[in-house]
């Protein structure tokens, strides 16, 4: 690990100022991601600004929407009764995400900065058509994820919350690793009114995204067997050694199916 500098801030003002006068600072949450990545020597920031202090990020609002305070803990949004009513999918996401320790210590807000191609999170954003609120603005899930690990964030802007339409129906499946429980397939499905959005995470090679083909099947019919003759195509799909493009291909359709069902 190189060495940095510490800064353990109390509000986003703070934050914010000491993110604007570090060489290469960056933010750290809950430090799932940040921290191994500094063991591994992939990353090398001067300064480390500490967020976990910032009373007023971790917060979980329900009314119209769910708004979830970047602050919020995956174990935390799994365990609201308010979000588990409003949003039972988004719960069930939370509750599948890593192991307990992960779940106590990550938070949303970390997990939509950093974009894993293969973390649950941004499957939500994308599907329920969730709205991103920074320290400068407000920015919409089709427009947030930009590619694999890249989103639009600029410079020095720090992720506040995250706020979620209550649809209709919706659900999330995944194949997960059985160790890192990361996605191997991902596929969150919504229905707002005739309005089907559906995304899938842990399988294009660019990052989360949303399947045309099985959103326009069920516009039709928002059933299992309205997936039936759907297909995706492998060409824009990752293959490692976790699994073929061919066979995450045929993986999106079967958990699009389980998601469908358990929606409805």
């Amino acid at each position: 690990m190189h060495d940095f500098n510490y800064h353990k801030t109390s509000n986003i003002e703070e934050a914010v100022k000491v993110h604007m006068g570090a060489e290469d600072g960056t933010y750290m949450a809950g430090g799932q991601t940040l921290l191994p990545t500094l063991k591994q020597r992939l990353a090398a920031p001067t300064d480390i600004i500490d967020i976990a202090g910032v009373t007023e990020l971790n917060t979980i609002t329900v009314s119209d929407d769910v708004s979830l305070g970047s602050m919020a803990t995956h174990a935390s949004v799994a365990n609201s009764s308010e979000v588990s009513s409003a949003i039972p999918a988004l719960a069930t996401l939370a509750a599948g995400i890593g192991d307990p320790q992960v779940r106590n210590r990550g938070t949303i807000g970390g997990s939509v900065a950093n974009n894993d191609p293969a973390a649950d999170y941004p499957a939500a954003c994308l599907a329920l058509n969730a709205t991103i609120t920074t320290n400068r603005r407000k920015i919409v899930a089709d427009d947030f994820f930009t590619g694999m690990f890249e989103t639009a964030l600029e410079e020095n802007e720090l992720i506040t919350s995250v706020s979620f339409p209550k649809p209709d129906k919706a659900a999330y499946m995944k194949f997960p690793n059985p160790a890192s429980r990361y996605a191997i397939v991902g596929v969150f499905v919504a229905l707002f009114g005739t309005d089907v959005r559906v995304a899938v995470t842990g399988a294009g090679d660019n990052g989360v995204f949303r399947p045309t083909e099985i959103e326009n099947s069920l516009s039709s019919s928002f059933t299992a067997s309205a997936l039936d003759d759907t297909t995706i195509s492998p060409d824009d799909l990752l293959s490692d050694i976790h699994a073929q493009s061919d066979y995450r291909a045929s993986l999106i359709i079967t958990m699009a199916k389980r998601a469908v069902a358990a929606a409805s």
